[in-house]
């Protein structure tokens, strides 16, 4: 019989499909169709603290009282971390899969007070949703330090699981990422979407680029994956960038994920495509002989296949030089 139980940041997952962040994980009536339809984990929607000041900025310019847009301020913010956490203790009774809260802050001492109380709500993990782009303004590891900075002070209060949803642009990843296992960091999603923007050479005007990924997205998600995944031992990894299939999910756990976050593909097809997807993947198992997940995870990775190197081929002319 098929088993695809697994493991994913010390937490117990019935499959390897989990429901990445975004607004298809921001109510109790959507986390339970995911359920039903049979993900193995739930990411909340993330609670952004600059949305949070965003928000509170417009508001406070309504009046010329400092008192008042003090009120309003900590009202405001009050009041999105209530609902935050009431989401997670709804979505903690609805459902019996994992349910892994996620914020995104840019002060230090955000994160702090966002974490203890998501975890007092009863999350089973935390996903941290950092990303900072680095124009120039800031140091050559500021993204780097960040991350490690992060985590440290994190771990100093936190007991749930801490993962961390990377960036692509990490000049040393497997290093950082072995940095942050050393901290206490339980797992790490490659990789998070920035927004993508576009020009409109029309109206001369910057405007928004593509909203979901694309399948030729993973190729660098999987390289990845395999690498850390070896270099970094008993580490869990999930992919992120670019998974729309159920082949992407085969491969991505070749290479040595223990979890599958979906997004696009979630909008795109709807939570049918996750019964499908399972389906599909237990039949691949069967014609392959392998009855549980773990048979197979990591067999591909940069550290369990004779010619590592593989993994390292990014010259495009020294491989494709006569393809016509």
């Amino acid at each position: 019989m098929i088993n695809l139980e697994t493991t994913f940041a010390g937490l117990h997952l019935k499959n390897p499909l989990i429901a990445g962040s975004s607004g298809l994980t921001n109510s109790v009536k959507k986390i339970k169709e995911l359920e039903d339809a049979g993900i193995g984990a739930i990411v909340l929607k993330s609670l952004f603290e600059e949305q949070i000041e965003k928000h509170s900025e417009k508001l406070s310019q309504l009046t010329d009282y400092p008192e008042a847009a003090d009120y309003i301020n900590a009202y405001i913010e009050m009041n999105h971390i209530e609902k935050y956490l009431d989401l997670i203790r709804s979505a903690k009774e609805a459902c019996n899969v994992p349910i892994i809260a996620s914020i995104n802050c840019y002060k230090s001492s955000r994160w702090i007070d966002f974490a203890k109380t998501i975890q007092d709500a009863g999350a089973d993990a935390l996903e941290l949703n950092v990303f900072v782009l680095n124009a120039g303004e800031f140091g050559d590891t500021y993204l780097e330090d960040s991350y490690v900075n992060i985590v440290r002070e994190l771990k100093k209060v936190v007991r749930i699981p801490i993962v961390i949803k990377m960036a692509k642009n990490i000049s040393n990843l497997p290093g950082l990422v072995g940095k942050l296992k050393s901290l206490g960091a339980k797992g790490a999603v490659l990789f998070n979407r920035f927004y993508q923007l576009d020009i409109d050479i029309k109206n001369m005007e910057i405007t928004s680029g593509p909203v979901f990924s694309n399948p030729s997205d993973f190729s660098d998600t999987l390289r990845w994956t395999a690498i850390v995944t070896g270099r970094v031992p008993d580490f869990d990894v999930a992919c992120s960038y670019g998974v729309h299939s159920w082949e992407d999910a085969i491969k991505g756990i070749l290479a040595g994920a223990g979890g599958i976050q979906l997004c696009s593909t979630l909008y795109e097809h709807g939570p049918g495509v996750i019964e499908d997807m399972l389906t599909l993947m237990e039949e691949w198992m069967r014609q392959n002989n392998y009855k549980r997940i773990e048979e197979f995870r990591g067999k591909l990775n940069y550290r369990n296949i004779k010619n590592p190197s593989l993994y390292e081929r990014v010259q495009f002319m020294k491989y494709f030089s006569n393809y016509r």
